[in-house]
């Protein structure tokens, strides 16, 4: 085997073997993003109507820290969503939405810059400035499940670029005029790109 060729064989082989960023017991991570929050098909029956919700995107942070080696704690916050809701296809009340999300986490350690994780936790979703042309609406705030999963690209050992998806199960009680008028289905999947900084 000539020089250049074992040359390239050894960059190959370090390239692909880059060593994720460090997890290890007393570790941060923090990332920046963007996350599309997309409510399921179905989102209920309210006073007598199909409900149903559309999508927003906007920017979100994350801040995970470590427990043991791979496992972590993340706190996942945004800037505010906001949503319309429609009434057999009529739109008929907006609101925005926080979704704080704590879920522990497992990645799973690996010799290559990817490093994959799943994670399981808990969402209160708040919903405020809800608004609707056919009187005072309220959409009460929610607690509820929570499931990640996604990948981590390392660029070195500090920088990584992630790729997730979430289901959160998000059920609310709304009122109309301060009447009960049934149950808004939410349950969306939230998928994000971001950019993740370890120290």
């Amino acid at each position: 085997m000539n020089a250049k060729l074992l040359f390239s064989a050894a960059a190959l082989a370090l390239a692909t073997a880059m060593p994720a960023a460090a997890q290890d017991a007393g570790s941060w991570s923090i990332s920046l993003g963007i996350a599309t929050v997309d409510p399921k098909t179905d989102n209920g029956n309210l006073a007598g109507a199909n409900a149903t919700i559309d999508s927003s995107t906007r920017p979100t942070i994350t801040g995970e820290y470590f427990v043991y080696k791979n496992v972590g704690i993340e706190l996942l916050a945004a800037v505010p969503f906001e949503h319309n809701v429609s009434l057999n296809g009529t739109e008929a009340a907006s609101t925005k939405v926080l979704p704080p999300t704590l879920s522990l986490q497992y990645h799973f350690a690996n010799s290559s810059a990817f490093t994959p994780f799943v994670g399981v936790g808990v969402n209160y979703t708040v919903f405020y400035d809800s608004d609707s042309p056919l009187g005072d609406i309220d959409i009460e705030n929610s607690w509820g499940l929570a499931g990640h999963l996604g990948v981590d690209y390392a660029f070195d050992e500090n920088w990584a670029i992630r790729l997730d998806a979430r289901w959160i199960g998000i059920e609310s009680d709304v009122t109309l005029n301060g009447a009960d008028i049934g149950k808004v289905e939410v349950d969306p999947l939230v998928y994000g790109v971001s950019v993740v900084y370890n120290f």
